[in-house]
Protein backbone atom coordinates (compact mmCIF):
# COMPACT_ATOMS: atom_id res chain seq x y z
CA UNK A 1 0.00 0.00 0.00
CA UNK A 2 1.35 3.43 -0.84
CA UNK A 3 -0.83 5.33 1.97
CA UNK A 4 1.07 8.61 2.44
CA UNK A 5 3.90 8.05 0.11
CA UNK A 6 4.19 11.56 -2.06
CA UNK A 7 6.23 12.41 -4.83
CA UNK A 8 7.85 11.07 -7.64
CA UNK A 9 10.97 8.49 -7.11
CA UNK A 10 12.03 9.30 -10.77
CA UNK A 11 14.32 5.50 -10.60
CA UNK A 12 17.04 7.34 -8.45
CA UNK A 13 17.80 7.98 -4.84
CA UNK A 14 17.30 10.11 -2.58
CA UNK A 15 20.40 12.57 -3.10
CA UNK A 16 20.32 12.13 -6.62
CA UNK A 17 16.99 12.54 -6.69
CA UNK A 18 17.27 16.07 -4.62
CA UNK A 19 20.09 17.44 -6.85
CA UNK A 20 18.45 16.66 -10.21
CA UNK A 21 15.28 18.42 -8.77
CA UNK A 22 17.46 21.04 -7.82
CA UNK A 23 19.23 21.59 -10.90
CA UNK A 24 15.81 21.68 -13.10
CA UNK A 25 14.34 24.34 -11.00
CA UNK A 26 17.97 26.17 -11.63
CA UNK A 27 17.76 25.99 -15.33
CA UNK A 28 14.17 26.25 -15.23
CA UNK A 29 14.16 29.99 -13.80
CA UNK A 30 17.81 30.56 -15.58
CA UNK A 31 16.61 29.74 -19.32
CA UNK A 32 12.93 30.32 -18.07
CA UNK A 33 12.34 27.13 -20.69
CA UNK A 34 13.61 23.60 -20.67
CA UNK A 35 13.09 20.87 -22.45
CA UNK A 36 12.73 17.69 -20.43
CA UNK A 37 10.44 14.28 -19.59
CA UNK A 38 6.75 14.78 -18.66
CA UNK A 39 7.69 12.83 -15.11
CA UNK A 40 10.56 15.32 -14.25
CA UNK A 41 7.95 18.05 -15.13
CA UNK A 42 5.82 17.01 -12.83
CA UNK A 43 7.84 17.07 -10.01
CA UNK A 44 9.36 20.28 -10.29
CA UNK A 45 6.61 22.33 -11.95
CA UNK A 46 4.32 23.12 -8.80
CA UNK A 47 7.66 24.34 -6.30
CA UNK A 48 8.77 26.72 -9.19
CA UNK A 49 5.54 27.81 -8.72
CA UNK A 50 5.05 28.20 -5.00
CA UNK A 51 8.50 29.32 -5.00
CA UNK A 52 7.51 32.46 -7.18
CA UNK A 53 4.41 33.01 -4.86
CA UNK A 54 6.28 32.88 -1.71
CA UNK A 55 8.36 35.81 -3.66
CA UNK A 56 5.61 37.81 -5.08
CA UNK A 57 4.07 37.59 -1.10
CA UNK A 58 7.57 38.80 0.65
CA UNK A 59 7.46 41.77 -1.94
CA UNK A 60 4.03 42.73 -1.38
CA UNK A 61 4.77 42.91 2.72
CA UNK A 62 6.27 45.77 3.61
CA UNK A 63 8.71 44.51 6.29
CA UNK A 64 12.05 43.88 4.82
CA UNK A 65 12.94 41.31 7.11
CA UNK A 66 10.58 39.26 5.57
CA UNK A 67 11.72 39.82 2.65
CA UNK A 68 15.09 38.73 3.13
CA UNK A 69 13.81 35.48 4.83
CA UNK A 70 11.67 34.56 2.05
CA UNK A 71 14.97 35.13 -0.20
CA UNK A 72 17.11 32.97 2.30
CA UNK A 73 14.33 30.03 2.34
CA UNK A 74 14.58 30.76 -1.71
CA UNK A 75 18.54 30.00 -1.35
CA UNK A 76 18.24 26.89 0.46
CA UNK A 77 15.84 25.24 -1.98
CA UNK A 78 18.13 26.45 -4.40
CA UNK A 79 21.46 25.34 -3.38
CA UNK A 80 22.49 28.59 -2.73
CA UNK A 81 22.39 29.71 -6.45
CA UNK A 82 22.37 33.61 -5.77
CA UNK A 83 21.43 34.27 -9.49
CA UNK A 84 18.63 32.36 -9.32
CA UNK A 85 17.36 33.70 -6.45
CA UNK A 86 17.87 37.13 -7.78
CA UNK A 87 15.78 36.92 -10.40
CA UNK A 88 12.99 34.89 -9.02
CA UNK A 89 12.77 38.72 -7.03
CA UNK A 90 13.66 40.89 -9.33
CA UNK A 91 12.46 39.74 -12.48
CA UNK A 92 9.68 36.32 -12.34
CA UNK A 93 7.57 37.76 -9.25
CA UNK A 94 7.14 41.17 -10.47
CA UNK A 95 6.38 39.86 -14.22
CA UNK A 96 3.66 37.78 -11.82
CA UNK A 97 2.29 40.48 -9.71
CA UNK A 98 -1.24 40.51 -11.07
CA UNK A 99 -1.62 37.28 -11.87
CA UNK A 100 -2.87 34.38 -9.12
CA UNK A 101 -1.34 31.45 -10.21
CA UNK A 102 0.11 29.25 -13.07
CA UNK A 103 3.11 30.86 -14.13
CA UNK A 104 4.11 28.10 -16.63
CA UNK A 105 2.92 26.36 -19.76
CA UNK A 106 4.01 22.62 -21.19
CA UNK A 107 3.97 21.96 -24.78
CA UNK A 108 4.02 18.21 -25.27
CA UNK A 109 6.36 17.18 -27.50
CA UNK A 110 5.93 13.47 -28.20
CA UNK A 111 8.04 10.07 -27.22
CA UNK A 112 11.90 10.54 -27.45
CA UNK A 113 13.40 8.23 -29.89
CA UNK A 114 15.83 5.90 -27.37
CA UNK A 115 13.47 4.95 -24.41
CA UNK A 116 9.93 6.35 -25.64
CA UNK A 117 9.33 9.07 -23.14
CA UNK A 118 6.87 11.76 -23.29
CA UNK A 119 8.74 15.01 -23.76
CA UNK A 120 7.85 18.34 -22.62
CA UNK A 121 9.16 21.85 -23.04
CA UNK A 122 8.18 23.44 -19.48
CA UNK A 123 8.46 27.69 -19.68
CA UNK A 124 6.97 30.32 -17.80
CA UNK A 125 4.54 32.64 -19.79
CA UNK A 126 5.68 35.82 -20.93
CA UNK A 127 4.70 39.06 -19.36
CA UNK A 128 1.05 40.19 -20.03
CA UNK A 129 0.59 43.24 -22.12
CA UNK A 130 -1.42 46.25 -20.13
CA UNK A 131 -1.78 47.92 -23.81
CA UNK A 132 -4.52 47.63 -26.28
Amino acid sequence: MRHRVAGKMLGRDYDHRKALRRNLMIALIEHERIETTEAKMKAIRGEVEKMITKAKRAIAHEDPNRREHVRRILMARLGNNEAAANKIFDELAPRFADRPGGYTRRYKLGPRKGDGAQMVVLEFLPAENTEG
